[in-house]
Parts: structure tokens; sequence; C-alpha cells
């Protein structure tokens, strides 16, 4: 669904919109269905220890990913709108931005699948540099409709994308938090928000 939703807004390809936007019914219907088994679970089994902690990780992890498909809905929208727009220009660090981020989104699934804390660190460490990138791209688009003030709308079309790509990347990090709780029973929220690690920005 992300890589739908990049396509409509990089590329202006509107007819993957509704496919972006139904396969998240999908989603949904799945979600809801993952949230009862494991509610079945904890009536009937009453896990506890590395058991709760997997249950308690899937229940979080379930939500995560649900927001990742609405928000990726939401760039698909916003790549619509600017089907209108031929002529703008979508900042260049916009793509790199969705690049990372989604490499962070599979990673993070990677490490949920593996129970490896390490790479969850990673995925954790890489959400600056979207920071940094989501930053660019705004005072990019701050620039052009200073330049034109025509192309106002289609600019904050392009700055919702960029939030909702930069929200991705933080379900992203929160999939990585969960991770690092489910492998070593440690609660990182927050601890990595200054870290330097593998937050330099790829070259272009």
């Amino acid at each position: 669904m992300i890589g739908q939703a990049t396509d409509v807004l990089c590329e202006r390809n509107t007819e993957l919109a509704q496919e972006v936007i139904a396969a998240d019914q999908t989603v949904d219907q799945t979600e809801v269905e993952i949230e009862e088994e494991c509610l079945k679970i904890l009536a009937l089994h009453q896990p506890f220890a590395g058991d709760l902690r997997q249950l308690a990780s899937v229940l979080k992890i379930n939500s995560d990913l649900e927001r990742i498909a609405d928000l990726a809905c939401n760039i698909a929208e916003r790549g619509a709108c600017l089907h209108r727009f031929p002529c703008f220009p979508i900042p260049d660090d916009l793509p790199r931005m969705i690049g990372i981020t989604t490499e962070m989104v599979r990673l993070a699934l990677d490490a949920f699948v593996d129970t490896d804390a390490e790479m969850a660190k990673k995925v954790i460490n890489r959400d600056l540099a979207v920071d940094e990138l989501h930053l660019s791209v705004i005072e990019e688009l701050k620039s052009l409709m200073k330049q034109d003030s025509e192309i106002v709308d289609a600019a904050l079309h392009c700055f919702s994308a960029s939030r909702h790509v930069e929200r991705i990347a933080d379900h992203a990090v929160n999939i990585a938090e969960d991770v690092v709780y489910l492998a070593t029973g440690e609660i990182v929220r927050h601890r990595y928000e200054n870290t330097p690690t593998d937050s330099k920005l790829p070259p272009k």
C-alpha cells in the first residue's frame, strides 16, 4: 500500500488510489480478526512471562500496522488531488523520505519475525533521518509558495503527504520499540530520540 501510494503521489498515477483505499478494508478486517484471536488467548490460556509479552507486543503492532495502512490511504488521496497540478514539482527529498520510511517498516517487521532487538534499534535510529528530510520538504514547499501563490493548494497537499510519511516512520519506530520489549523485556520508548547512530542522510 505504501508503494502504491507513492506511485499515486510521485507519478500522478490516480488509478492506483482506489486500489490503495480498497486494500485498507482488508487491513481493517484483518486487524479486528487478530485482536479477537489475541483476546481469546488471553481469556482461555492466561499466558504469563514471555508468552504474555509476545501477546502484548502483537496487539500493539497490530494497531500500528492498521494506522500505517490508514496513512497510506491518506497519501494516495493527497496524490490524487495533486493530479490537478501536473506541473507542480514534488520536492526531491520526499521520495527519499518515503524510501527510508518504507525500509524502516520492512526492517521493523523483519525484526519482529526474528525477535531481533539489534535490528529493531537500527529502525529506531533511522527516524532522525526521516525527520530531517521532512523539515527539508517543508522548507522547500514554503519557498515555492512564496514564489508563486497559485501553487499554494498543491503545496499544501504535498505538505500533508510528507506529514503522513513522517507518521508512518513513527509507527515503524513504535513497532521496533515493541520488538525490543519482546526480545529483552526492556521498555525503550523515548530513549532513542537523540541517538546519532544511522541518522545521517543518504547521498542524493
